[in-house]
């Protein structure tokens, strides 16, 4: 499981930004599988941790970042196998994500 924010106002990678991984429990909560912040490139290269099957989501403290957005969070379901990587492109009033590779 990787992950890489892009500030797209400013045109280059989103360093120093906060990334919580969590998985959706059998009750329907969520909890923290891990936290990492983006390094130089705007890259989480890997959380550190297995990543079974199941529902997870990635919230980026976009603080700072964004003067709309103080949080996103992306919630996606993993199948078995491979890996997976969900980008997060950032501008100050909007982003996206996709399932990247």
């Amino acid at each position: 499981m990787s992950t890489h924010v892009l500030d797209a106002a400013a045109g280059r990678p989103a360093a120093g930004t906060p990334v919580t991984l969590e998985r959706r429990d059998a009750a329907g909560e969520w909890r923290r599988v891990a936290a990492a912040a983006t390094d130089e490139d705007g890259r989480v290269r890997s959380f550190g941790t297995a990543t079974p099957p199941g529902a997870y989501r990635l919230v980026f403290d976009c603080a700072g970042r964004s003067p709309f957005f103080p949080e996103v969070s992306v919630a996606f379901v993993l199948a078995a196998g491979g890996h997976f990587h969900v980008p997060l492109l950032l501008s100050p009033f909007a982003y996206s994500t996709y399932r990247g590779s």
